[in-house]
């Protein structure tokens, strides 16, 4: 059995270190070490090919190749978020003006952007192209896929143009095998851009017909997979899918020791106890939350600090004003927006405690990666969280900014986590196992006969976790 590992967004950005990206680039890297009678090959799909990866290019790049690659891939989402922008415009036209009271101007306005995309994508053909010639020759090889092989889409494929490709190699017998981080486009919608929501929405319809089974990163997140397929499918076709998941791992695969802790970030962790929030800055995360708490502590003159990490997302204008005019900002409130895993992990063993507000995650990677190293954590009070951290964490109403501050007051107070068990009573795996848990549970699946599972029966799940 040859299980085909498919990483095209990491490899075409290894400049990207966000949850998924991570997730993506530690299981291949460890897909040497799993122990299994099956050949594990990592793969991209470009150009309506499948190509062999050879060699997963370096986070940071560091030769002129690598770097002129960089360059491509930036220039060829530009051009593709060009496009999306473009449809999207389409569809917020049609629904209301004139667009929506006439046919004819609505097929002019799909010609138009029809068009318009025909043109941007010819440069991006181009561009792949290149590419592929002059600059992927040494990193990747061109093979040819056959009948019993299994393609396990483990990164984020729903913005991907390979789907025709998925589709011809399932018609030549090959398995198809989908990995699910969230349904939050779906099941949150408010928190996502419109695009991202259209386009996730149409994708996982494809995957619930495309796709042989799915694996979850959680258990959470499976129910929820498994209650959507049937909702699309009906009962009968979802039944012949297979449903399981698997739980990420927490090493720091970047944190290279030789690179140094910026003299800011090391000031931050000696001067007070830190309570850290890592994740992109997005309205889903929750900061305004942590701000509302940490402000109620302030107020009792508390030395305690609060320090976000994370790269600036989308729809957080007034939030990051709110953080740079805030009175405590570089005093008691401080936010990093480039931290290296280097420092990343420095924060992590100098701070105080984790806080993790989201409204709603498909896993919550900081918190293992906190936890792990001996960092205790304090979360939103979601299913996901407790299935993560069990009675080793404390959890906080998202309704009630003063739970938090309580926990927070509580632990400044007694010098004990308020936690039910101590945090050395948790354990976590690491990407070696977390990878051979993902190839083991996929080969036994394979193996086995599919056999009908019982679908929860629910409420529309759009309308059962909307917040």
């Amino acid at each position: 059995m040859r299980l085909l590992i498919e990483c095209t967004y990491v490899y075409e950005h290894p400049q990207d270190n966000s949850g998924i990206q991570r997730v993506v680039r530690n299981v291949i890297n460890h897909l040497p070490d799993v122990q299994t009678a099956a050949e594990c090959i990592p793969v991209v799909m470009q150009n309506n090919k499948v190509y062999r990866i050879n060699q997963l290019r370096p986070l940071r790049p560091s030769t002129a190749r690598t770097r002129l690659q960089n360059w491509l891939s930036v220039q060829h989402d530009r051009l593709g978020r060009l496009r999306n922008r473009i449809w999207n415009y389409r569809a917020r036209r049609e629904r209301n003006g004139i667009f929506y009271q006439s046919p004819v101007l609505r097929a002019a306005l799909t010609g138009i952007c029809r068009a318009l995309g025909f043109g941007i994508s010819i440069p991006q053909k181009t561009l792949s192209f290149i590419s592929l010639r002059y600059v992927d020759k040494f990193h990747i090889t061109e093979m040819n896929c056959q009948a019993g092989d299994v393609l396990v889409l483990l990164d984020s494929s729903w913005h991907a143009d390979f789907f025709s490709v998925a589709e011809r190699l399932k018609k030549k017998g090959v398995h198809i095998i989908s990995v699910i981080y969230d349904l939050i486009p779906l099941t949150h919608p408010q928190f996502c851009d419109d695009g991202l929501v259209r386009v996730f929405d149409q994708w996982f319809s494809w995957i619930s017909q495309t796709a042989n089974g799915f694996m979850a990163i959680s258990h959470t997140i499976e129910q929820q997979v498994r209650t959507e397929v049937a909702l699309r499918l009906g009962p009968g076709p979802a039944a012949t899918r297979w449903f399981d998941y698997f739980h990420l791992g927490s090493d720091l695969d970047q944190a290279d020791p030789g690179i140094v802790v910026r003299r800011d970030v090391r000031k931050m962790c000696k001067q007070a106890p830190v309570y850290l929030m890592v994740s992109t800055i997005e309205p889903r995360k929750n900061h305004a939350y942590l701000l509302d708490a940490f402000e109620r502590v302030w107020a009792e003159d508390s030395e305690a600090c609060l320090c976000f990490v994370g790269k600036i997302g989308w729809k957080t204008e007034q939030l990051i004003e709110r953080i740079r005019q805030h009175p405590q900002f570089q005093k008691k409130l401080f936010m990093f927006n480039d931290l290296s895993d280097r420092e990343l992990e420095h924060c992590y063993t100098h701070a105080r405690s984790l806080v993790f507000p989201s409204y709603v995650e498909g896993f919550g990677l900081p918190l293992v990666e906190a936890m792990q190293r001996g960092l205790p954590a304090m979360a939103s009070d979601i299913p996901v969280f407790r299935e993560i951290g069990g009675d080793s964490m404390v959890y906080f109403d998202l309704e009630q900014p003063e739970t938090l501050a309580r926990l927070v007051r509580q632990f400044e107070e007694s010098g004990k986590f308020p936690a039910p068990r101590s945090l050395t009573d948790w354990q976590w795996i690491n990407w070696q196992q977390a990878s051979q848990q993902l190839i083991d549970k996929i080969q036994q699946h394979i193996a086995a006969p599919i056999t009908a599972t019982p679908v929860l029966s629910s409420p529309r799940l759009h309308d059962e976790c909307r917040v």
